[in-house]
């Protein structure tokens, strides 16, 4: 191993931004600084202030960022692509061969500037995929498949993956849409899920919980988290009114994002009673709220499989609650669900399948039973066995230079 190579994190997000993304790289570059060099470059304003230093902790380098609103397509564009310029640029300044730098796929453009700047500097590259381009747009019908502009990506993607060194997938169901590119060989992919944030333990369903008492029916069914575009809000609130006349049955939705502020507009116009809607619950209260719902819903599109896995699995899965979720059989979540019998899995776009799963949840000792199950299951996906992964990934191409 080179005594000068060291690892370089490059996020837009970092603590203490309180998103998934930040905290799952932060996580990541923390726990690497216990064994090797690390050096942070962050998009996030205020990461490097709020960061300690000292033996064992990664070296946090500011990179300038804007970051408007996301409806604020044209300008956030605008703003990421100047991010992945700037990156570029800095990376090209600072890596050395041997160096061993590891990215996500957000924002867009970033894994490419990191993949090329790799690569002209020898520097061995890793991409955490997250989200799969351009399936993604594609399946949320923001780019038609044999576009000029899917083409493209296609192109870029196929240089990109020649020059990374390794590609860690966080669901088994992205291996398959992968190996279209001829360079991402075997060898290169590395399945490395992701892990429960909350300490994993059985959290019972209390009658008081301050969340639960808002919904005021025996049976409560939860939303929580982003609905982007890879979500279908439709289908959540088309099973609520199916089930409008189930007295015991309510549904309590947090959230924000596109896919939110749709739900907002479907309750303001139809009013159901059975419908309790939620502003974004924070950190400190995800546990209490997560633990106030006896089902949780991951509503998906059609054509998800392999192009976006729920974070939010693993933390629901902690606190011992079964999941419904909307997506094809052969996602990532929708096997676990499967194999270890820990909720329900329902085509998409299916309303009322969705509603007669929730209906099935709601006898008595069903729901309970299946999240008992969850929490044994929760034990699979640990942050420890995930950092031991990281480290003998980042060790093995320290060993073997570019």
């Amino acid at each position: 191993m080179r005594r000068s190579s060291k690892i370089v994190v490059v996020s837009q997000h970092y603590a203490p931004d309180s998103s998934t993304t930040a905290i799952f790289m932060t996580s990541i570059a923390e726990h690497l600084a216990l064994d090797f060099p690390v050096t942070v470059f962050s998009g996030w304003n205020g990461s490097a202030a709020a960061a300690s230093e000292g033996p064992g902790r990664p070296r946090i380098v500011e990179i300038r960022n804007w970051m408007p609103a996301k409806a604020a397509l044209v300008k956030r564009a605008t703003a990421e692509l100047l991010f992945s310029m700037r990156v570029f640029i800095v990376l090209l300044m600072r890596l050395r061969p041997g160096d061993v730098v590891l990215t996500v796929t957000a924002p867009f453009m970033l894994p490419y500037s990191v993949a090329a700047a790799a690569w002209l500097r020898r520097a061995r590259s890793v991409l955490i995929l997250h989200d799969l381009f351009p399936d993604v747009l594609v399946m949320s019908g923001l780019m038609r498949p044999r576009s000029m502009a899917a083409m493209a990506i296609h192109g870029a993607n196929a240089l990109m993956y020649r020059a990374l060194s390794a590609v860690i997938v966080i669901g088994r169901d992205t291996t398959r849409l992968l190996r279209r590119y001829k360079a991402v060989t075997p060898e290169k992919i590395c399945f490395i899920p992701n892990w429960a944030t909350l300490p994993v333990g059985l959290r019972p369903v209390e009658p008081d919980n301050r969340f639960r008492r808002l919904c005021k029916r025996r049976f409560v069914v939860g939303l929580s988290g982003n609905l982007g575009f890879t979500h279908d809000p439709l289908v959540v609130f088309e099973a609520a009114r199916m089930l409008r006349e189930a007295d015991d049955i309510g549904f309590l939705l947090s959230g924000w994002g596109t896919g939110f502020e749709r739900l907002r507009a479907l309750q303001a116009g139809a009013r159901l009673p059975n419908v309790t809607l939620m502003d974004r619950v924070g950190e400190t209260d995800l546990a209490e709220f997560l633990a106030s719902a006896d089902l949780w819903i991951i509503p998906y599109r059609n054509n998800a499989a392999g192009v976006s896995v729920p974070s939010r699995f693993y933390n629901l899965l902690a606190i011992g609650r079964p999941v419904a979720i909307v997506s094809e059989a052969s996602a990532e979540a929708a096997v676990a669900i499967r194999e270890h019998d820990i909720g329900w899995v329902v085509p998409p776009g299916d309303p009322a399948e969705l509603a007669a799963a929730i209906r099935s949840a709601a006898s008595p000792g069903v729901a309970r039973a299946k999240g008992e199950r969850a929490v044994a299951v929760a034990g699979q996906y640990s942050f420890e066995q995930a950092m031991t992964s990281y480290r003998n990934l980042v060790h093995r191409l320290l060993k073997n230079p570019a």
